[in-house]
């Protein structure tokens, strides 16, 4: 089957084979030539699946004559499919470069959907996954590793994290300094393959676990944290009537301060309210 021209994105297993999805296939054999991010990692592929479509080696480092050779190809009436070394090219990993040339130059982009280690972990997680919100791999640092989560602390959606097995355990301890001992953490390691596991736990109840047996601390990891709970600011009544009495007389940190000795509610929801009432 002959393909038109254009670029296919196409997402390879992210450790079981048996994962390729047929339209993967169809389309890695009859294209022009592939883009892959590491060639000699990717023959193994394709000697499973019979493919011997051309390769070519492809990479966000590679240099813009890279780019350019392969749209010029494509613009030439040749199609290009486009693949990493495991799960959907561009979830971190390479290919933003070229699909956003290819739709510059007026080429057509066309994806072939697969395995993603983010979205396999998040429907075997029962974390909350209606909203969320994918941050690919942490600073290696630690002090850039804080900052970042210090940013993500009042997060409300569900934190999706990749993470190499080196970095595994010092990534979860900062989790847990920022994000404090009891914020739930899944731990979705080595998917699809021999060894996989998927644990849920409170941050330090996982960062132990993990400590303490080395074997947790192998292979590619996919962490996601819950998100924050974030308090409701609606008032009930009672407390409504009082910020309402007190706005009469005073200023909305006064009126927000002053009710919150008299309720035991916290200000910043009663200074909130204050806020909108004034606005209004």
């Amino acid at each position: 089957m002959d393909h038109t021209a254009a670029l296919y994105i196409v997402a390879t297993p992210i450790g079981n084979l048996g994962d390729m999805v047929p339209r993967a296939v169809e389309v890695l054999q009859s294209v022009d030539l592939i883009a892959a991010e590491d060639t000699r990692h990717s023959v193994r592929l394709m000697q499973h699946f019979g493919i011997e479509t051309p390769l070519r080696a492809y990479h966000d480092h590679s240099g813009s004559d890279t780019v350019d050779y392969l749209i010029g190809k494509i613009q030439a009436g040749q199609s290009i499919a486009l693949i990493s070394d495991a799960g959907t090219p561009l979830i971190s990993d390479p290919g933003y470069r070229i699909v956003d040339a290819a739709i510059s130059a007026g080429v057509k982009v066309v994806p072939v959907p697969g395995a993603s280690a983010a979205i396999a972990a998040l429907s075997a997680a029962g974390l909350p996954s209606d909203r969320f919100i994918f941050e690919g791999f942490l600073p290696a640092k630690q002090q850039g590793r804080i900052k970042h989560l210090q940013a993500l602390q009042e997060e409300p959606r569900t934190l999706i994290f990749y993470e190499a097995p080196h970095r595994l355990l010092a990534s979860l301890q900062d989790m847990q300094a920022v994000m404090g001992d009891e914020r739930e953490v899944v731990m979705a390691r080595e998917l699809t393959k021999t060894y996989e596991t998927i644990k849920r736990a409170p941050l330090a109840e996982m960062v132990a676990w993990v400590a303490a047996d080395s074997n947790q601390q192998r292979g590619e990891c996919v962490l996601l944290l819950r998100g924050a709970v974030v308090a409701s600011t609606e008032l009930d009544a009672e407390a409504s009537r009082i910020m309402d009495v007190l706005l009469e007389e005073l200023s909305v940190k006064q009126a927000s301060a002053l009710a919150a000795k008299i309720t035991g509610l916290k200000k910043k929801p009663l200074y909130q309210y204050g806020l909108a009432q004034k606005a209004d």
